[in-house]
């Protein structure tokens, strides 16, 4: 309903409202998109400030925010422009200069455009994870904490952003917080580590890495990360082991230097490319040295690097990928049924953006209010200048000290009443 009391104090301000369907989201996740392909979106980081705040300007964006992951890139714009395939033509033409123009439409055709609300409500499901490629993972309210930080550190984002942002990082924080959507782990690397904390192996414990790439290099930092510091690397590529190795603070050999390797081992996991099983039962043999003692086995790769004959001849544990995925396939299935109480944590939270919204645009077009009181009361003063200098020093004391009242307690009023009235309607 319209409403002449809302629209003077807009318009007694002089500060346009902003309208909430401003707020647009381009998104391109595992949904549309192959991951490899999500990748030939990534931007540097030492190269972000200069191509985001390039095209901020070229398209006149009011605010601009970039959150990239490894399965999910998302560009959140303020502008009052319309997202159309004109636009996010030009968008990506100022953004990626350099690539192909047959990629750039394959992007403008396969872009997810969400504006208003409904932009509101997929970046509070992204930050829940209930959106993301494995449901409940936390990393990514991490990963849309620093996207902001870094944004509003380059100066690309605004007030709207800002709000947004904070208010969607406390409702992540609640969902994960009052719900089990995060409580069973589902990623290969954290169940492998979950088997090896329920079998107590020790934190001094020998570990044989084979493979260095992202896999067992994930594995490797986990397992540093909880104490663990014993790490020999092996690699084809020996300049990746020693990088890794690095990592570790452990020592890095040629996977060709695996079936003479004679210091013993207590864990091995292997994750490789190999076409067929690179462990054998006489390089198993040979890493024994004759230790009889039970080991493990964490065989990541498929197929499997280690030969089935070896669970038949030798004392091991194989803890092989596709039984960690069984598991995950579970875990996953619970974590499912926790959606249901996400999103009604989500519709809450949404209704109290849609208020905060709201009275947020109260405050920046009421935010002139305190100056233009003092400028009324200097007014006042100087009209009655003649009359106030006929007063006695106390009675001009008093006077002061009510016109202070006054002001202070005015300044209040407006913005009280413009939130009343935004409740009211």
């Amino acid at each position: 309903m319209y409403d002449k009391g809302l629209t003077f104090l807009y318009h007694f301000c002089g500060t346009k409202k902003r309208a909430l369907k401003d707020f647009k989201v381009i998104a391109f996740t595992h949904k549309n998109l192959e991951v490899a392909d999500i990748g030939k979106l990534h931007i540097e980081p030492d190269a972000q400030e200069l191509r985001l705040r390039q095209v901020k300007s070229m398209l006149q964006l009011d605010e601009l925010l970039f959150l990239s992951t490894c399965n999910r890139v998302e560009f959140m714009l303020v502008s009052a422009g319309e997202c159309t395939p004109d636009f996010l033509e030009r968008f990506f033409f100022d953004l990626y200069p350099d690539m192909e123009e047959s990629t750039r439409a394959g992007f403008v055709k396969a872009a997810e455009v969400f504006e208003g609300e409904s932009a509101v409500e997929h970046i509070l499901r992204v930050a829940s994870s209930i959106d993301s490629m494995v449901i409940g993972e936390r990393e990514i309210i991490t990963q849309v904490r620093s996207s902001f930080e870094s944004c509003k550190r380059m100066g690309l984002t605004g007030d709207f952003i800002r709000l947004l942002m904070r208010h969607t990082i406390e409702t992540a924080k609640k969902v994960y917080t009052n719900t089990s959507i995060s409580t069973k782990p589902v990623s290969v690397v954290s169940l492998a580590y979950h088997r090896l904390k329920e079998m107590n192996i020790p934190l001094t414990a020998r570990f044989l890495v084979i493979g260095a790439g992202a896999t067992n290099t994930n594995m490797s930092r986990f397992l540093k990360k909880h104490g663990f510091t014993n790490f020999v690397v092996f690699n084809r590529t020996l300049s990746k082991a020693q990088t890794l190795a690095g990592e570790l603070k452990g020592k890095a050999f040629p996977l060709t230097d695996l079936p003479e390797y004679a210091n013993g081992f207590d864990v091995i996991i292997t994750c490789t490319g190999a076409e067929g099983h690179i462990i054998t039962p006489d390089i198993y043999g040979n890493l024994l040295q004759g230790d009889t003692t039970r080991k493990t086995v964490i065989d990541l790769a498929i197929p499997y690097d280690l030969d089935p004959q070896i669970a038949d001849r030798f004392a091991v544990k194989h803890i092989s990928v596709d039984y960690l995925k069984v598991i995950s396939e579970a875990n996953l299935k619970e974590r499912a049924k926790e959606i249901r109480h996400v999103e009604e944590i989500l519709l809450k939270e949404m209704d109290t953006f849609r208020m905060m919204y709201k009275q947020r645009q109260v405050e920046i077009a009421m935010r002139d209010v305190p100056q233009k009181i003092k400028d009324i009361k200097q007014t006042a003063k100087a009209v009655f200048a003649q009359d106030m200098d006929n007063l006695d020093d106390s009675a001009r004391e008093t006077l002061e000290k009510m016109l202070d009242f006054i002001e202070k307690k005015y300044i209040s009023v407006p913005m009280k009443m413009a939130k009343e009235i935004l409740v009211k309607s």
